[in-house]
């Protein structure tokens, strides 16, 4: 299957708003590649994206892409994000247009090709190992381990967003709860919560291609009596109330969940909320404490933010 691979590279202050603009033309994800990180972060994280090992200057771009299944909207989408992206510059002062938006083609085989070539097996959390599915790991004592294989959907557990919400998830996730996972992506957080213990996992995403690879990866790992996955916009799919909500998406997403995320918190649950460039923080905070969350815990790494909430009086 062909791809298109749809880039724009901004300044690192406005990445995340332009990542948001992707939504619009029903991207399933992005991926971020931001060049700035220096040595000792990339010790930190092992990253999927090649660190280039020149230092670039302060003022260096972050580039955002997304793949896009080739058909016949392709076109007009690629046309949709120029036109957002000459909005946003108008609204801004920014100077970026349709020039800006970058098209390639390449092949599926080509992608999983290029991960292959990055992604290797990596420990995020204390426990967590990420594998990807053309690897071999011999486990140690206590290891939780993950095998994956990212396809077309984005989600490799390197990036901060991911670690942050996986180093939540081993002190959160108690045995039998029930988690719903929103904007799953390759359903990583999903399989990790099922393999803590929840008792149930409900793990969906708005893209059909990131649903399915979750599906995928859900088998993989042996978890699909304890995860259900599929299809949804946010929260509309998902039915009755979970102890814990986990939303891995970017802070305008984030900010939109908190209308429905009450409905969908059981007593005492909790929403882990991630993707938040920290800029956007104290953002994403007004507006939970604004529809009735306080911020329990703040998780940060790297530029990024993971905030934890409950609902007030719980």
């Amino acid at each position: 299957m062909k791809w298109g691979k749809v880039s724009v590279s901004v300044k690192k202050e406005e990445a995340e708003v332009v990542a948001s603009l992707f939504d619009d033309i029903d991207a399933g994800g992005v991926e971020i590649n931001d060049p700035t990180l220096t040595a000792e972060d990339c010790e930190i994280v092992e990253w999927a994206v090649p660190f280039e090992p020149e230092k670039p200057g302060k003022d260096a771009l972050v580039t955002i892409t997304s793949y896009l299944a080739v058909d016949d909207s392709l076109k007009e989408r690629v046309s949709r994000l120029g036109e957002l992206l000459e909005a946003y510059s108008e609204r801004t002062g920014a100077r970026y247009g349709k020039e800006d938006v970058r098209l390639d083609i390449v092949d599926d085989a080509d992608w999983v090709d290029n991960w292959k070539q990055y992604f290797h097996t990596t420990r995020v959390g204390a426990c967590t190992v990420i594998q990807p599915a053309w690897e071999s790991y011999e486990p140690k004592e206590g290891d939780i381990v993950i095998a994956i294989d990212p396809s077309a959907a984005f989600g490799t557990g390197t990036h901060p967003t991911t670690a942050l919400c996986i180093r939540a998830l081993e002190r959160l996730v108690i045995p039998g709860m029930r988690v719903f996972d929103v904007g799953t992506g390759s359903g990583i957080l999903a399989i990790l919560a099922a393999k803590l213990g929840a008792g149930e996992v409900v793990a969906m995403d708005y893209d059909p291609a990131a649903a399915q690879a979750a599906e995928e990866n859900v088998a993989r790992n042996g978890v699909e009596h304890i995860v259900r996955t599929g299809q949804s916009d946010l929260l509309q799919a998902y039915s009755g109330k979970a102890d814990l909500i986990i939303a891995n998406i970017i802070a305008d997403i984030v900010i939109r969940l908190f209308d429905m995320a009450g409905s969908h918190l059981a007593e005492g649950g909790r929403f882990l909320a991630s993707g938040i460039i920290d800029e956007r923080a104290e953002d994403v905070k007004q507006a939970g404490r604004a529809r009735g969350f306080r911020l329990l815990q703040e998780y940060q790494e790297n530029g990024w933010t993971s905030l934890l909430f409950a609902r007030e009086g719980e």
